[in-house]
């Protein structure tokens, strides 16, 4: 440990983490092994106690809304931000649903028995302490420490300072349930504080911690990623595609490509780059170019591009790996299926991306060569979230493939241990 960390480790605020992540690990172990029925009771009071407490959210939101304008927060962050009637009753409705799901704690899987007697198999455990790193999404603290209870994990919970009095507001209501409940005391902890040093302590906090998850921008993950000392599970950037094959049906890909650029363009999953085959071009770009327009999309293309929908900005290079998060697309015509693979390949973030085409093998060989956390066909990018895959609300979406990828749910937040039954059986 440098000088300069080891001064920092000794400091009061780096002594505070400490002092919750400690309590985090002492609730540990009892909620491991809390029922089913306890924990879905924590939950559901928690998804009461949310509504019954929407007023206070959300005049704590608005604090943090007016601190976002003052400071130039644009529009989409202000979006994220935001805390609507419909995104408290969605919290609340997460919470039910991650209540509703079956519990994954103490799955048994591949019991066999060897020749000398031993069975032997593996029971599905919680990871321990999760620490989870994150920004503007406000809502992200109830999904998260939701998933934790529920998978058995206790929770550390450190979200940005753009959202600090709106996350407060939501931890309190969470650690009161979960109390209330007959949970552990630490079983969710918040860190209540704007100094970013906090993040650096609790990213050294190794022999507590168990995995941290970032969500967040670029620099966020890049700063966890060469700070901790702890394994960490990312989500790099959404660069999601689509493909407009030579065989797509092109009122569909229309219809695919519109939601997948305007529904909500603030997320990880919305389209970024829009990719038509040639044989198509002159056709589909048109009406969807002004479609797009219509819809307040500013278009960014390439030469081929603008030669048919003249409108459309240059696209420069940079374009092709920018995550715009607004409503901002840049459009590419490739004269192959395999140009636009290779375009993916170099440009994209293996997050999500789809391609629209009636061939099916077209589409076999797409979901064979995009190595993407989500691959779709015929289907928005829209999709690739823990609601619409059953798995309910997200910790995150991986994109990276160690020890778990895509939406990230219950099941993403448990591990293994071998467990053997013997008879006296000795080892000779």
């Amino acid at each position: 440990m440098s000088a300069q960390l080891d001064d920092l480790m000794q400091t009061p605020l780096a002594k505070q983490v400490r002092e919750q992540v400690l309590a985090a690990k002492k609730a540990a172990r009892p909620l491991a092994r809390a029922s089913a029925d306890t924990k879905n009771a924590a939950l559901l009071r928690m998804a009461d106690d949310i509504e019954a407490n929407r007023e206070t959210i959300q005049a704590e939101n608005e604090k943090d809304l007016a601190a976002g304008r003052a400071n130039g927060l644009t529009a989409a962050l202000l979006d994220r931000l935001t805390l609507t009637d419909d995104r408290v009753a969605g919290m609340a409705d997460g919470l039910r649903q991650i209540a509703a799901l079956p519990d994954p704690v103490g799955e048994v899987t591949g019991m066999s028995t060897r020749p000398n007697g031993l069975r032997i198999g593996r029971v599905r455990v919680p990871l321990g302490v999760i620490g989870i790193i994150y920004e503007s999404r406000p809502n992200v603290t109830a999904d998260a420490a939701a998933l934790c209870l529920k998978s058995g994990n206790a929770t550390v919970l450190r979200g940005g300072s753009e959202a600090i009095h709106s996350n407060i507001a939501i931890a309190r209501v969470l650690q009161a349930a979960a109390k209330e409940a007959g949970l552990p005391d630490g079983s969710i902890e918040f860190l209540g504080t704007t100094d970013r040093q906090a993040v650096t302590a609790m990213l050294k906090q190794d022999d507590l911690i168990d995995v941290i998850v970032p969500r967040g921008g670029k620099g966020l993950i890049r700063y966890v990623v060469e700070t901790s000392t702890i394994p960490v599970i990312r989500h790099e950037d959404g660069i999601c595609h689509t493909y407009v094959d030579s065989a797509a049906d092109l009122d569909m890909a229309r219809e695919i490509a519109f939601n997948a650029k305007v529904h909500r363009p603030s997320v990880c999953n919305a389209m970024e780059t829009l990719l038509v085959h040639r044989a198509v071009a002159n056709d589909f770009l048109p009406a969807m170019c002004a479609r797009f327009v219509d819809a307040g999309v500013e278009l960014r293309g390439c030469e081929v591009t603008r030669a048919i929908a003249p409108s459309v900005a240059p696209a420069t290079e940079e374009d092709w790996g920018e995550e715009y998060l607004e409503l901002i697309l840049s459009i590419r015509v490739v004269d192959s299926y395999d140009e636009a693979v290779d375009h993916i390949e170099e440009h994209g973030s293996h997050h999500s991306d789809t391609v629209v085409t009636d061939d099916y093998r077209t589409a076999q060989r797409f979901l064979a060569d995009v190595d993407s956390s989500s691959v779709f066909v015929n289907a928005s990018t829209r999709f690739a979230d823990g609601y619409e895959y059953g798995l309910g609300a997200e910790i995150g979406i991986s994109t990276q493939k160690l020890h778990a990828r895509g939406p990230m749910g219950l099941e993403e937040l448990t591990t293994y241990k071998f467990i053997v039954y013997g008879d006296g059986q000795v080892r000779s």
